[in-house]
């Protein structure tokens, strides 16, 4: 592993363990040449997964985008970070698992909808408001009487 600081080649595993839910290796680094210490997180990858977005584009799957889109929705919000990791494996496990080597975009999208529904209603209208595209303050109402089926008065 290339040290992220000054890109000496050899770095050195000073600790391993499994992260919480087993779904990765937590490697704890050392380099030899600058002497800083960085962790890296070895995950399993069951197969390549390409996105096809709206207008046709193709591009690698990237969880880290998954998780960041997560995170926006999430932001300030009572929700642990572990809780989130959960939700993010389970969901590209369910992708990676699907059979499939291309994804459409909208089926990520109501994972993620689905996902942020049960860990909190806030982020699931935020999230929505931004894949969904509302326009004005009617669509947030709207949204929130039928998809949540809270009484609009």
């Amino acid at each position: 592993m290339r040290c992220p600081f000054c890109a000496h080649g050899d770095t050195q595993v000073k600790d391993s363990r499994p992260t919480e839910d087993n779904s990765a290796i937590r490697r704890r680094r050392y380099c030899p040449n600058c002497g800083a210490r960085f962790t890296t997180f070895e995950r399993v990858q069951l197969r390549e997964l390409t996105v096809l977005k709206k207008g046709g584009k193709r591009e690698p799957f990237d969880r880290e985008k998954l998780l960041r889109s997560m995170r926006i929705s999430l932001r300030k919000r009572p929700v642990e970070e572990d809780r989130v990791d959960r939700v993010v494996n389970g969901i590209v496990r369910r992708l990676e698992s699907s059979g499939e080597a291309e994804i459409d975009a909208g089926q990520i999208g109501e994972l993620v909808m689905e996902a942020l529904l049960t860990l909190d209603k806030v982020a699931y209208v935020r999230f929505a408001s931004v894949y969904r595209n509302f326009r004005e303050a009617k669509d947030f109402e709207d949204f929130i009487t039928g998809e949540l089926g809270v009484d609009g008065d």
